[in-house]
């Protein structure tokens, strides 16, 4: 079976970068540590990287801008966001370009290793879809296989953790689900308010990409004082 435990660390500082690799290689992750954008980059496009650890602030550029190019290069590995406390703008903006969670330093190795290890049970395992053929949503086709969702011929490009929502969702149809609910089924950690606070944006963003008018949602809907669900 493969293991799913290659990460990327985008990271120009040289104590915080030596510090994760080291760390998570004692907890059995292989590590390819980059110090730029352009080379991070560059490491995204090996298919045996499986998610990346990227911080904001790097010496050539946003990391935000890394961010968005890895989605227009069509790469689908969860991206976790390394932040400080006073960057909630910069979160938020993350989780819109295509981010699936973020972590604010300083923060412990364990609390980091328990997200990674959550982003790759659900971009690899039990919410990959990989237990199942396809699910469908009105017009919509969810290639649970391949992770693609189609309307038509036409691809819908969402996101790992769009898709992931989208799955989650669909299979549970009909049903009001709240936002921790959300947060623990599709990022798979304990829900505190900024958790639930990216539960917006990342609703926001599914409905721009799969409603017919996201203005005036028909399928994923907003169940007031409780969360959303799909119609």
């Amino acid at each position: 079976m493969t293991e799913f435990n290659h990460i990327l660390v985008i990271e120009d500082d040289p104590g915080v970068g030596a510090s994760l690799k080291d760390g998570l290689e004692r907890n059995g992750f292989i590590v390819t540590w980059r110090k730029t954008g352009a080379e991070g980059l560059q490491a995204a496009c090996d298919d045996q990287v499986h998610l990346t650890l990227l911080d904001l602030r790097l010496p050539d550029g946003s990391g935000l801008d890394v961010c968005r190019q890895l989605r227009r290069m069509g790469r689908r590995l969860p991206v976790i966001i390394l932040t400080v406390q006073n960057e909630e703008i910069d979160k938020v903006l993350a989780l819109e370009i295509g981010a699936d969670d973020y972590v604010t330093k300083p923060f412990s190795l364990r609390e980091l290793v328990s997200r990674i290890r959550a982003q790759l049970r659900r971009a690899y395992g039990e919410l990959s879809g990989a237990s199942s053929d396809a699910l469908y949503v009105h017009d919509l086709v969810v290639d649970l296989s391949s992770g693609r969702v189609k309307r038509g011929e036409a691809d819908v490009a969402l996101t790992p953790v769009e898709f992931r929502l989208l799955v989650y969702l669909a299979r549970h149809r009909g049903q009001a689900l709240s936002r921790s609910q959300i947060v623990e089924a599709v990022w798979g950690h304990t829900p505190d308010l900024d958790a639930e606070h990216a539960i917006n944006v990342h609703i926001r963003r599914l409905r721009e990409k799969v409603e017919p008018d996201p203005a005036r949602p028909t399928l994923v809907l907003t169940v007031p004082g409780i969360g959303y669900r799909l119609a």
